[in-house]
């Protein structure tokens, strides 16, 4: 097996960047992580397959300093011997005498088959429990500003999930191959916004993504258009939530789906669901529920 390449990148802070935030501080949100991954591993590995992705780990925030218009890090490739590439995207903490590489992210793309990977059956979630309002979302329960807002309308809950609609705004990148390979970061991160409240319901604390097994995209999704994001928790613990996700264009047409994310409390026990989200878990719906969507 040949030495593992590294090489650093930059990243273009991207005005909407700034919305992003967890306490205060901007971070480099998961979904860009991941566009950034993808597109630096197809460029130093023409034809390498990217629209399959494994092993994911979210290990560091990666904090945008502010007034910052571009960042530098470090990516890493390293070639398996099945053919599969592992890239780990990092950057350089300066400390008193030295500094030191802290991972930021890190994805498996498997090697490439012809055929996009096997994705996970939609499961009938049942009946809404109850819903809650898309503005309440934002302003309790996932405080990001109004660019992250990707969330539209109600949000029905169910016992083991919940469904609603993502928006794919128009907006586009200074450097638009990412989104042309992997699709609008947006309906995702809008589908982990949604699985957070389900965490929120079913858990004592607030739950991140940290990681997932298994992100297939089947089609790409588009700036400027509307999707509908389901969330199926399948193990909570004291410590961590599991669940998958499936974004589908309004048609039900599948675009992507995400196995086994896990999502854990990255504030050291300093944050906290509310008590009116954290009642529904016990069977109080915060209010009721929307008529159901398109999913079905």
């Amino acid at each position: 097996m040949k030495p593992a390449d590294r090489f650093p990148v930059e990243i273009v802070v991207e005005p909407w960047f700034a919305d992003h935030r967890f306490q205060g501080r901007a971070v480099f949100p998961a979904v860009e992580t991941m566009l950034l991954v993808a597109d630096q591993a197809r460029k130093h590995r023409p034809g390498l397959q990217v629209h399959t992705m494994e092993q994911a780990l979210f290990a560091k925030f990666l904090e945008i300093p502010p007034d910052r218009e571009i960042m530098t890090a470090e990516m890493t490739l390293a070639d398996e011997q099945d053919g599969a590439v592992v890239a780990t995207l990092s950057s350089r903490i300066a400390l008193k005498s030295c500094s030191r590489l802290q991972t930021h992210g890190t994805l498996r793309f498997p090697r490439a088959t012809g055929t996009v990977g096997a994705v996970v059956d939609m499961p009938d979630l049942g009946e809404p429990t109850g819903s809650v309002d898309a503005a309440r979302i934002y302003q309790e329960l996932v405080p990001f500003g109004p660019q992250y807002r990707s969330l539209q309308g109600e949000l029905s809950l169910f016992a083991g999930g919940a469904r609603g609609v993502a928006r794919a705004p128009q907006r586009r990148p200074a450097d638009e191959r990412a989104y042309t390979l992997l699709g609008s970061p947006f309906p995702l991160d809008g589908a982990f916004h949604a699985a957070c409240v389900c965490g929120q319901q079913q858990t004592p604390f607030i739950p991140f993504p940290v990681g997932f097994a298994r992100r297939v995209i089947a089609r790409p999704t588009e700036p400027g258009r509307d999707y509908l994001v389901r969330v199926a928790v399948h193990q909570v613990d004291s410590e961590e939530l599991r669940c998958s996700l499936w974004i589908t264009d309004q048609d039900g047409g599948l675009c992507e789906t995400v196995s086994g994310l896990r999502m854990r409390d990255v504030s050291g026990g300093r944050l906290r669901p509310p008590d009116w989200i954290s009642r529904a878990s016990r069977g109080h719906a915060p209010r009721p529920a929307a008529a159901p969507s398109r999913f079905g």
